[in-house]
């Protein structure tokens, strides 16, 4: 920051240098060659300096990598309600991905569970923690199932598509975002056509994939979540007590033979190139209570704990019996808002 704020003073210093200086003391013309020469040097020093130069324009690579996976874990125990192995998971995992300068693959996350239990609320998080600008930076690529491949009979155009833009960004930036929504919308085998970049390979046509990351966001193996977190609950225990070795292999089975998912026998699963199946539990009544608050504390007002739970009730709950799990998850809490806030 020193050296940014000396080159910035240097260059104002040259630029008002010819106000400051008595008539007739300089040539004009050697005063205008050395002014630009001195002003090219100090610029071009300022501008070539690497972490100064990342500080006016985004670039790849150049956050740390320990302050990524702080800023991570921070914002997931403030932000994330009733997710306790999503939080645990996908922290250990990126932290320990991004300070792996040896890493043999990309790293594959996908992440299951209803609507509404926070799966792009994470990886919005992940993004935000490796880019300052998040889900808006050039090294961050979003593909939603239905909107960029919406035609079955063009999956062979996709695949095309879908494979030359991965290449052509991780040609650019090798630490590219990839996160592909509605995965569970995906026509089957598309998705396959991005193996090769997943592998371990260590260089395709000159272009290592191995600083990548690759987020798959499904619905598929919802109901495999729900029965395990049912269980925990009928037997008198609790969700924290759930750990990923209860739910993790039989989501996988459940995903990969799932044929209304785009992960349908796809080799991704098949070859064990996808690292972690991370499972979002279902939502109960306090955890929505949870969101409501934190929805209104970000408008600015004093939260109401009666419309609180004015909006928690309004939800609805499944099983029919139990009535435990929210089936929005958190989802609506925004727009019922409105309703009680002139906002």
């Amino acid at each position: 920051m020193k050296l940014r704020r000396g080159a910035l003073r240097a260059a104002l210093a040259l630029v008002l240098l010819p106000l400051l200086t008595p008539a007739g003391a300089v040539e004009p013309i050697s005063l205008g060659l050395a002014i630009a020469g001195a002003a090219a040097s100090a610029l071009t020093g300022f501008i070539s300096y690497p972490r100064l130069y990342c500080y006016f324009r985004e670039c790849c690579l150049h956050r740390h990598d320990q302050r990524a996976a702080a800023g991570l874990q921070e914002n997931l125990d403030k932000k994330l309600f009733g997710q306790h192995l999503v939080s645990k998971v996908v922290v250990k995992a990126v932290r320990g991905f991004l300070n792996n300068t040896n890493a043999k693959k990309p790293l594959a996350l996908s992440l299951h569970g209803w609507t509404g239990t926070g799966k792009n609320f994470v990886s919005k998080i992940v993004a935000e923690s490796i880019y300052k600008r998040g889900l808006q930076s050039k090294y961050v690529h979003q593909f939603v199932a239905t909107l960029h491949f919406p035609h079955a009979h063009s999956i062979n155009l996709y695949k095309d598509q879908l494979q030359s833009w991965i290449r052509g960004n991780v040609s650019i930036c090798p630490r590219s975002l990839f996160i592909f929504d509605e995965m569970d919308k995906m026509h089957a085998g598309l998705i396959d056509s991005i193996k090769p970049f997943l592998d371990y390979y260590e260089l395709l046509d000159g272009v290592s994939y191995r600083q990548a990351i690759f987020i798959f966001l499904s619905n598929a193996g919802a109901e495999k979540i729900t029965e395990v977190a049912l269980d925990f609950w009928r037997n008198g225990r609790t969700r924290e007590e759930i750990q990923l070795t209860d739910i993790q292999n039989a989501l996988s089975v459940s995903v990969f033979n799932n044929k209304n998912s785009g992960f349908w026998h796809s080799t991704l699963i098949d070859k064990n190139l996808i690292d972690y199946f991370i499972p979002f539990l279902p939502l109960e009544y306090k955890h929505v209570k949870m969101c409501v608050r934190v929805e209104i504390g970000s408008r600015g007002y004093t939260v109401d704990e009666d419309i609180v739970s004015r909006i928690a009730d309004e939800m609805t709950y499944f099983p029919r019996e139990e009535r435990i799990y929210s089936d929005k998850g958190c989802k609506t809490v925004d727009a019922k808002l409105d309703y009680y806030y002139d906002f």
